[in-house]
């Protein structure tokens, strides 16, 4: 046996796949399992950026990796003063979303809880970091400790209970005699509204933390105490309280980062959906701050055999992952980018992708490999998953999203605006019955840039087919050809460019049971006849070729379906023979004639932009299609017509 789990001769060994493991969906759990810290991790930009402080705002997809970063940042060996991630449960969630101050306007409001809970973390990060490093307790320490306990900060209770409290205190009052403040209740002491009150009473609280900071000076010593906020998809909902609840928190992260310094490091992780539907006066402050997580084809290649490596050995190379475990090509295709084009850019699409087609070989065909087949029926499970996880995805934001895929179901995945246009339009009225509150965004226009923002629709520009994420610019007006991204289209039965009619020849076979063979002299007669409608309909055939070459407009998938097509019928030409059996040249010519005007009336029908070339390539098809007609002296719907194709 070789390194790696092989044996000799490059056959894989059924233990190294019965090991295979690419980890879990969840960080929290890939962590707990150890497979994130044995090497499964793949630092990426934002890792970096976070590892640095050059970037506040971690932004991302669902999936995309931004609970593995603060796992990873949690998890590291590295000294920092102290690390804390907050991620709010319902119960926290429900108190910031309601927290209001009279005198504030709600954005307003939700920063000053938030800045009294980064105060609260910071100070009980503080007390146990000097509690466990320092040989000193520093005077501002001792009161950071004694505020925490007047006002029940205590380590063990949830943040949904400790948050209740400090709402309440920042409401009427806190206890700040830990800070040389006599408490009061006597409202005649304090500034006039809850608001100014509540910013007053927090600004002892920075304040306390501030010079507990500045005493320790120790921020050059280690790394700087760590706050974290994640996981707040878990608590938002579209509604303008939610909004302001993650507007808040920009601006006391802001705020916050700015009062302490260098001593702390505020990350924020973010969903790309929650971040781009925010509107706010200081929105364009924050773009410095911003991170977004970006995956390409290779590093989701390097994700994989990290994590390959991190489950079966660290001898497993590239090679043998991608020819020997799983089959070299999948479709004709290289087998990673058949697989990665096939998920959204995004690690927990891809783990469970590569997941799937290692249980299908190794689970349920008993296999020691994963052949190409097992790669197909992972796939069209996975397809079917992804359709209905990104219904679920953005089930808050697009509750109607759903209701939109019967749109793309059993047709071709290129779609114009035009085609869409007249599918929406025979839905439309249900939708707006189904979901009047969103009647505004069920538009075509709407429904394309919705489509286009969750990843479902990329867009036609120039020769290349772009989604989001690999282009900032939105849909455009103009903008006229759209394609279903390749991880949704067997899940929609979407598996092919245009809705085409496949060709069939009809075989001798066939019209024998028909009684249509005819008799030895009557093909010897017609023999040279015959050949000559048999070149004709080759070069009907090298004609639509020739068109369909100088429609440049054609998308690259459009003009392979139209071309398989026909090569179809040219090669059912180019294999036939005139002799005993053989069907009559005529009605071979009608049939096929036929077949090119339907083929020609979907091509119409399809609603690609006659800019494309696509209408040319029509009108070439029907004329062929007549031309046909004449040489074989019949006429439209003849007994040829109906045969099998």
């Amino acid at each position: 046996m070789t390194d790696g789990g092989m044996v000799d001769g490059g056959t894989v060994d059924g233990a190294v796949l019965a090991q295979l493991h690419f980890g879990r969906e969840d960080a929290e759990r890939d962590v707990t399992e150890g497979l994130l810290l044995r090497g499964g991790f793949l630092p990426n930009a934002a890792y970096r950026a976070a590892v640095t402080g050059r970037k506040m705002l971690i932004i991302g997809r669902k999936g995309s990796g931004k609970s593995a970063i603060c796992m990873q940042l949690m998890a590291d060996g590295v000294q920092h003063a102290g690390k804390a991630l907050v991620t709010p449960d319902e119960a926290a969630g429900e108190e910031i979303r309601r927290f209001e101050l009279q005198g504030l306007p709600g954005d307003s409001a939700k920063a000053l809880i938030w800045r009294y809970v980064f105060a609260v973390h910071a100070a009980r990060c503080l007390v146990a970091h000097v509690k466990d490093a320092h040989g000193r307790r520093p005077d501002s320490v001792k009161a950071l400790a004694r505020f925490l306990k007047q006002n029940g900060e205590l380590a063990g209770d949830r943040l949904g209970d400790r948050l209740a409290h400090g709402a309440r205190g920042l409401q009427t009052s806190l206890s700040l005699e830990a800070f040389g403040v006599k408490a009061s209740m006597d409202t005649a002491q304090l500034p006039p509204s809850e608001g100014a009150r509540a910013s007053r009473q927090l600004e002892v609280v920075e304040q306390g933390v501030a010079r507990a900071l500045t005493d320790l000076r120790c921020d050059g010593g280690h790394g700087p105490l760590l706050l974290m906020v994640d996981q707040l998809e878990l608590v938002w909902s579209a509604e303008p309280d939610s909004n302001s609840m993650v507007i808040g928190l920009l601006l006391a992260a802001k705020h916050a980062a700015g009062l302490y310094g260098r001593a702390v490091r505020f990350l924020l992780f973010l969903r790309a959906d929650i971040y781009d539907s925010l509107s706010f006066g200081e929105g364009d402050k924050f773009h410095g701050d911003e991170l977004r997580i970006v995956w390409t084809e290779q590093a989701l290649r390097d994700l994989a055999l990290a994590r390959a490596r991190a489950s079966a050995g660290a001898e497993l190379t590239a090679e043998r992952l991608w020819r020997e475990i799983f089959p070299p090509a999948v479709g004709g295709e290289e087998t990673a980018t058949y697989l990665f084009s096939r998920c959204l850019p995004r690690p927990r699409d891809a783990i469970q992708f590569l997941n799937l087609c290692q249980e299908t070989a190794s689970l349920i065909h008993g296999r020691d490999r994963i052949t190409e087949a097992d790669v197909l029926q992972a796939g069209r499970q996975f397809s079917a998953w992804k359709l209905k996880d990104l219904t679920l995805e953005y089930l808050v934001a697009h509750p109607f999203l759903k209701h939109l895929f019967p749109l793309f179901q059993n047709t071709g995945y290129v779609v114009t605006r035009a085609a869409l246009g007249s599918r929406f339009e025979a839905a439309a009225e249900s939708l707006h019955g189904l979901f009047p509150a969103y009647a505004d965004a069920l538009t075509l226009s709407g429904v394309i840039d919705i489509l286009y923002g969750v990843g479902f629709l990329g867009v036609r520009r120039g020769n290349d087919v772009v989604f989001a994420g690999e282009d900032d610019l939105p849909v455009q007006p103009h903008e006229t050809e759209f394609h279903v991204h390749r991880c949704f289209r067997a899940a929609l039965g979407a598996t092919s460019a245009m809705d085409l009619r496949r060709y069939e020849p009809v075989l001798a076979g066939d019209r024998i049971v028909q009684g249509n063979t005819g008799n030895a002299v009557g093909v010897i007669t017609s023999l040279n006849r015959d050949d000559r409608l048999l070149q004709a309909l080759s070069g009907s055939c090298h004609s639509i070729l020739a068109q369909v070459g100088r429609a440049v407009g054609l998308t690259h998938d459009a003009r392979e379906e139209i071309t398989q097509q026909i090569n179809r019928v040219l090669d059912d030409v180019n294999s036939r023979s005139p002799g005993p059996g053989s069907p009559d040249a005529d009605d071979h010519l009608l049939s096929t004639a036929h077949y090119f005007t339907s083929l020609a009336a979907q091509l119409l029908a399809s609603g690609l932009d006659d800019t494309t070339g696509a209408g040319g390539v029509a009108h070439r098809i029907e004329n062929e299609a007549r031309r046909l007609r004449l040489l074989a002296g019949g006429s439209y719907g003849s007994s040829g017509s109906s045969g099998g194709h």
